[in-house]
């Protein structure tokens, strides 16, 4: 099933609170480009895109787009003062250096490994595997923003990825309208429930077993 606004926007106000101030962050398209909006006034980053700039702002009202600015998806961002602009060659050498302190990233699926796949469904065309790879490979953390489960109601939160992997043991941290889950030693830890889900939800709609925290809390 989708994820409404309201889920998608919760999901993003959650994982912007893993951002801290003098982090150099990349976001994928979707749920992870929403993210910006939701950080503090005193939270300062600096967002990186593949296509060459470091320096996003917040996502520009309707109607107050500049078709000259886009992240990696082609989206219209906005910029911050002091934001740089590069060629896609050393955009993706400061990701293989390095250099990035996190990513966040969709996904379609995710093991209980934290093995990550995002670029392909079997039978389906699509223009590549494009930054994903070395994303997930080389910042020093990688969370996932995703539904809980597919269109048909599939887990996508599983024992073993069934589709093409991305990158294997990358996933750090999970977080769907359901729930905050953490890849830790090769299991899966339910670390937070978002409101109004229960533990039974997610039990219900998580592929693989999960391991309770003793101090689970509940994201309002």
């Amino acid at each position: 099933m989708g994820v409404g606004i309201d889920f998608r926007q919760k999901i993003a106000k959650r994982a912007a609170q893993e951002i801290h101030n003098g982090m150099i962050v990349n976001l994928g398209i979707g749920i992870p480009s929403l993210v910006p909006d939701h950080l503090p006034d005193d939270v300062h980053v600096m967002f990186h895109a593949e296509n060459g700039v470091v320096g996003i702002g917040p996502s520009p009202e309707k109607g107050n787009e500049d078709e000259n600015l886009c992240n990696a998806g082609g989206f219209p961002i906005t910029i911050l003062d002091g934001a740089s602009y590069f060629d896609s060659a050393t955009a993706f050498g400061m990701i293989r250096r390095g250099l990035l302190d996190l990513t966040v990233l969709g996904a379609l699926q995710v093991s209980e490994k934290g093995d990550l796949a995002n670029w392909i469904v079997p039978g389906k065309r699509v223009p590549g595997i494009g930054g994903a790879m070395d994303l997930a490979q080389k910042a020093k953390r990688v969370i996932v923003v995703m539904n809980h489960t597919d269109k048909a109601g599939n887990p996508k939160i599983v024992k073993e990825c069934s589709l093409p992997l991305t990158s294997k043991r990358c996933v750090d941290l999970i977080i769907t309208e359901m729930a905050v889950i953490e890849v830790k030693n090769d299991q899966l830890v339910l670390k937070e429930l978002m409101q109004p889900y229960t533990v039974d939800d997610v039990i219900k709609n998580t592929g693989t077993d999960l391991v309770i925290t003793e101090d689970l809390k509940i994201f309002m």
